[in-house]
């Protein structure tokens, strides 16, 4: 740290992304991206795009915001396009928290929520998820803060019903609930139409997951107009052009092939099933991830332990070193041929001579 930051920041612990190795050429389980490539509309439209490049893009990302709207059944005043979801999130905090504003999260869940309440200095309460690691929403109800929560929940994948999602947006009339769905394309409900009925409800959607565009950077928040208003409002007064001309063309594509996609992510949900079993019968506990990625432990083996011996034999996966889940791993779900790779592997490490 140089002796000009700020001191507001002085103690401030940045988000720690996902090992993204280059020494080495890796099975890659750590970061939930997918393990199938964009379509090839998606490629070429963003390469059409880049021959542009010299002009600025659209700030208003007028053409994707109504693709998006028409995928999802809302206006396209009730759509924001961002720089991935990371960006909606951040600006939900500035627009929506402040000194009298609180932030209320789960304990266990994305790493980023308890970041951005240290940057931008805002009181946040994290939940204690039951015992069983998932989310009772009845934690939620009447908190009179703004709320966020992981739906799937990450990294336990586990999820909450429309039902349990419209009492707590019912219950916090005077404050925004925050759905985060990066993980719904793979077998939860989206509380996007539930944005109708509540002006307090903002979901947040990624294309890194369910869209094979994580390193294009595209995310989009869905809500009521106001909400979006006022978070457009902070979009151009940080970064009015945050969504650049190929990123949009891409994501315009994108939802043009929504069918290839959502075949892909069928294919994962059902790549992650036979995972699962697989893992089962081998000794792990395994949540009932709705995700693109499995939450396990064994009772033989650490879980920071399976992770270094399953690097070492060149696959990552992500542990958390966070007392609560230490003895846990997040597996992303890849490929059939990925998944047999670990499966595999953890068999030999399981095996009585492979074992720590």
């Amino acid at each position: 740290m140089s002796v000009f930051r700020s001191s507001r920041f002085a103690r401030l612990e940045p988000y720690v992304p996902g090992e993204q190795p280059r020494e080495r050429k890796y099975v890659k389980l750590n970061t939930n991206e997918s393990p199938y490539p964009p379509s090839p509309a998606v490629t070429e439209a963003a390469r059409a795009a880049a021959e542009g490049a010299n002009l600025y893009c659209d700030p208003t990302a007028l053409k994707l915001r109504q693709a998006a709207a028409a995928v999802y059944g809302v206006d396209p005043a009730c759509v924001l396009p961002v720089n991935g979801s990371d960006e909606i999130l951040n600006f939900a905090v500035m627009a929506f928290c402040d000194g009298r504003i609180s932030m209320a999260c789960p304990e266990i869940s994305y790493g980023f929520y308890p970041v951005l309440a240290d940057l931008h200095g805002i009181r946040l309460r994290q939940v204690p998820l039951r015992g069983d690691l998932t989310v009772d929403y009845r934690d939620y109800l009447s908190r009179n803060c703004t709320v966020f929560i992981a739906n799937p929940n990450a990294p336990t994948g586990t999820v909450l019903g429309l039902s349990e999602i419209r009492e707590i947006a019912a219950s916090n009339p005077k404050n925004v609930v925050v759905i985060d769905e990066a993980y719904v394309d793979f077998g939860a409900e989206s509380a996007i139409q539930l944005t109708k009925e509540f002006n307090n409800l903002l979901v947040t959607r990624t294309f890194s997951k369910s869209h094979s565009l994580a390193g294009a950077r595209l995310g989009f928040g869905i809500g009521d107009a106001g909400l979006i208003a006022d978070l457009t409002a902070i979009k151009d007064s940080t970064n009015p052009y945050n969504v650049n001309a190929m990123t949009q063309a891409a994501g315009i594509a994108a939802f043009g092939d929504n069918g290839y996609y959502m075949d892909n992510c069928r294919r994962v949900a059902e790549t992650r099933d036979r995972a699962a079993e697989a893992l089962k019968a081998l000794g792990f506990s395994v949540t009932d991830s709705k995700a693109n990625f499995l939450f396990v432990r064994h009772p033989d083996i650490a879980g920071g332990a399976l992770y270094e011996r399953l690097r070492e034999r060149g696959i990552l996966v992500r542990h958390f070193a966070v007392p609560a889940i230490e003895d846990y791993n997040r597996v992303t779900v890849g490929s059939p041929e990925q998944m047999e790779t670990l499966i595999g592997a953890v068999r030999e490490i399981l095996a009585p001579n492979g074992r720590e």
